[in-house]
């Protein structure tokens, strides 16, 4: 997948988080859980690890919690990620291809999909380490199941509203994702969040 990595990671075990993860968790916490919708114009970049650019791409992103979700790139690689609550659908207009599965725990770790969940589930999915600078305030998210697609998680804010994410796998290659022109907690028609699978389309269906 070119733009969107769906990470099927299964939970750890709780550990009991240090007194600065505790404060990490609770601050991202309080940021996350007043966001009931969320929209905004991206750019999202994936370096390789020397930080040279591989690719870039731009599109839209709604979010609706619970478990609501629909990314689309625009440009230069077309492709459609939409959750209803139930299933994710998966559309590249290239390959004529629909890609559907189940919504469940495993997917919630997705990192976009993550801000659409639970801010609880973070004390029991990431270890949470939180700095300021500048008014910034950057959150990291450390997986405690080995099975994801990415060693760590950057969420940054600034003036409580988020205002990007960066990831990194095991190989060193980063996706950067930055946000403009947001809005939070506005009105996004329940439209938004079901997907018709095109005429034509090939589709693969996985998990039942």
């Amino acid at each position: 997948m070119r733009t969107f990595k769906l990470a099927l990671a299964l939970g750890a075990a709780l550990a009991l988080p240090s007194m600065a993860q505790a404060d990490g968790v609770e601050r991202l916490t309080n940021l996350l859980e007043p966001l009931e919708s969320y929209s905004a114009d991206f750019e999202q970049q994936i370096l390789d690890g020397s930080g040279q650019r591989l690719q870039k791409v731009e599109g839209h992103m709604w979010l609706s919690r619970p478990g609501q979700f629909h990314w689309e790139v625009d440009a230069p690689y077309q492709q459609v990620v939409v959750s209803d609550g139930d299933k994710v659908y998966l559309y590249d207009p290239d390959l004529q291809q629909v890609s559907v599965r189940p919504l469940d725990t495993r997917v919630t770790h997705t990192p976009a999909l993550l801000l659409s969940g639970s801010a609880e589930a973070l004390t029991e999915n990431y270890e949470v380490t939180s700095s300021e600078e500048s008014g910034i305030e950057t959150f990291t998210l450390i997986p405690k199941s080995p099975d994801t697609l990415f060693e760590s998680l950057e969420l940054t804010f600034e003036d409580d509203r988020l205002e990007g994410l960066q990831m990194e796998d095991s190989t060193g290659q980063r996706t950067a994702i930055n946000f403009d022109d947001i809005e939070a907690n506005g009105d996004i028609s329940e439209s938004r969040f079901e997907f018709e699978i095109p005429e034509g389309a090939d589709v693969i269906r996985e998990g039942g």
